[in-house]
């Protein structure tokens, strides 16, 4: 068994400047006195970040760092280890093979867990280091076992002399299922996910959670706690939990700190039980300026000209979760003044915008989209904003807003920025109230960055550099960027998401083109033709720039890259695919 040297770490510490030598003499004095292990009087005094302290663990002491919700996890070790001696040291059992057990620790250097654990085992334990939360997270998830607590979770379950299943005790505070569900929240929220995911099947759990616009898995839970744990999500939504044919929508207001959040709750009947997703939204979003969207400097201009407009429509498109709620609420407080009254209609208010009057959609009381356009009319506004344009109704009292001496702003779901444009037309629109009231259309997409804590590099092969000059019409370097992936980016090379657009600005030859009734294609690359750059090409951009990579730009554009190539040959669509999959 390795053995770790405690002064080690507090040289390191003193060296790397993090924590004073009188500190830690203090610290060291302390923990002889209480017993208390000095790693855990650094992070209870706030001397030291557990983020910090886990590097250094990892550098100096050469211990590998995991991120759990990614580690498969083996359940003989689990059945090895009980689980009030995993919650007595807040240590998680990983694998075990070949008389060794890998066991996840946040405090590698607690020798008396080691060893203990070793002799009940007759294993050699090889730690690997984790935040202390997701540890006891672990626990909960998987022995069913909340840290801190005596009382195993199956002593409320059905079959086990208790009550009935409708009235386990899963509303009080100290129930492990209500710690359960506390602790994949919480560790949502940490690691900024924008969604999670319960699926049951047909005996576990699947829990998975949206980071950067990817689903990742994360460990299921004991199977006897499914259904408990989807019961309780619903009663924390104020659900009705004993409606399991129909869906139903619910929220959760949860506070995190400081930050409020909204966890928009849905639920969804399939086969094997109740799927769940939770979307989270903070309730007092910063909201970003302008110029920290990631708009190129051309197009930052353009942006910046259509707002200049005191009427007219600017759509913004692209699929769920690209971010265009994000861009509108920007612009908002970017036109936000005293001197102007700002109205917006939404389904849902995802953030609340301080200064401006936001409507939420309610369709039990008939306030739709078009009906609280009607009344919002009435008060008197010079900027209105129209969450979505859904039905033809709301596009044509959207139109008739925009052509009476308001700047509206909205939003569709269309591939790309000319697709706009038919898609109104599809809706009902003449041809000649598009072209009078339609100012611009921005078409995005959410791309991940490359991490900056693994970036690296990678040659092109000859058939990276042919689909180079194909898509991007530009001469490949010999090399390109890539994340080499570490456990900052949960092992996939990127950390943080960056918009790409492409803006079309309606003027008399776009105009032209729509009355002579242009399909999307033609209308597209009469924009290429001004000067537009499309969604691809701004993605050639960041690129270049080194934040992020080919495959990348290829998964958020892929739709687009279909409809503007007509021509694909089969080899060009199977390596389009495989660059796609490769970064799910």
């Amino acid at each position: 068994m390795t053995v770790f040297n405690r002064r080690k770490l507090e040289s390191a510490l003193i060296n790397r400047g993090l924590v004073e030598r009188e500190a830690i003499i203090d610290l060291v004095a302390e923990s002889r006195r209480s017993g208390r292990r000095v790693a855990r009087l650094l992070l209870e005094k706030k001397l030291i970040s557990e983020e910090q302290l886990l590097t250094v663990l990892e550098s100096e002491l050469g211990i590998k760092q995991v991120n759990l919700s990614l580690f498969p996890v083996d359940q003989q070790a689990i059945a090895k280890l009980p689980a009030d001696i995993a919650a007595r040291f807040g240590v998680m059992p990983l694998a075990g093979e070949n008389g060794k057990m890998t066991v996840a620790m946040s405090d590698p250097l607690d020798l008396e867990a080691i060893d203990y654990i070793a002799m009940l085992t007759g294993a050699e334990i090889v730690p690997v280091l984790a935040r202390d939360s997701a540890i006891r997270q672990m626990i909960s998830r998987f022995y069913g076992f909340v840290p801190g607590q005596r009382e195993k979770i199956t002593t409320g379950l059905p079959g086990a002399n208790s009550e009935p299943e409708s009235e386990i005790p899963m509303r009080s505070e100290n129930s492990p299922v209500v710690q359960i569900v506390n602790s994949l929240v919480e560790q949502a929220i940490a690691e900024g996910a924008s969604d999670i995911h319960l699926e049951p099947g047909e005996k576990n759990l699947r829990i998975r959670m949206r980071l950067d616009g990817v689903l990742h898995d994360l460990a299921s839970p004991a199977e006897q706690l499914k259904t408990h744990i989807i019961s309780r999500v619903k009663i924390m939504a104020n659900l009705d939990i004993a409606e399991k044919r129909l869906p139903q929508d619910g929220n959760i207001d949860w506070q995190e700190g400081r930050v409020g959040i909204n966890l928009r709750v849905s639920t969804l009947p399939t086969i094997n039980g109740e799927k769940i997703v939770i979307r989270l939204l903070e309730k007092e979003r910063i909201v970003l300026p302008l110029e920290q969207l990631g708009f190129s400097e051309d197009n930052y201009n353009h942006f910046l000209r259509l707002l200049l407009n005191q009427h007219g429509l600017l759509l913004v498109t692209g699929p769920t979760g690209c971010g265009k709620t994000t861009t509108l609420y920007s612009a908002l407080h970017h036109l936000n003044r005293p001197q102007k009254n700002i109205v917006t209609v939404e389904d849902p208010v995802e953030f609340r915008l301080k200064g401006i009057n936001q409507v939420q959609v309610h369709r039990k009381i008939n306030r739709t989209f078009a009906n609280a356009l009607r009344s919002i009319l009435r008060q008197d506004p010079n900027i209105i904003m129209v969450g979505e344009i859904r039905d033809p109704e709301t596009a044509t009292i959207t139109i008739q807003s925009a052509l009476t001496g308001h700047l509206v702003l909205s939003t569709l779901h269309t591939n790309s920025a000319a697709g706009a444009v038919t898609r109104l037309t599809d809706m009902g629109l003449e041809k000649y109230l598009i072209n009078s009231a339609l100012l611009g259309v921005i078409a995005q997409r959410l791309v991940r960055l490359i991490c900056p804590d693994c970036a690296g590099e990678s040659r092109l092969n000859e058939q990276e550099k042919i689909f180079f000059r194909n898509y991007f019409d530009h001469e490949p370097p010999d090399k390109l960027p890539q994340g080499l992936k570490c456990n900052r980016c949960n092992h996939t090379g990127y950390r943080g998401r960056i918009s790409i657009q492409e803006v079309l600005i309606i003027n008399r030859n776009i105009q032209s083109l729509i009355m002579q009734e242009a399909t999307t294609e033609e209308l597209q690359r009469g924009a290429v033709r001004q000067g537009l750059r499309t969604l691809v090409k701004d993605g050639l951009r960041l690129i270049l720039e080194g934040k992020t990579t080919v495959g990348e730009i290829v998964r958020s554009t892929f739709n687009t890259i279909i409809d503007s190539e007509a021509t694909l040959n089969k080899d060009s669509i199977a390596y389009l695919s495989s660059l796609q999959r490769d970064q799910e």
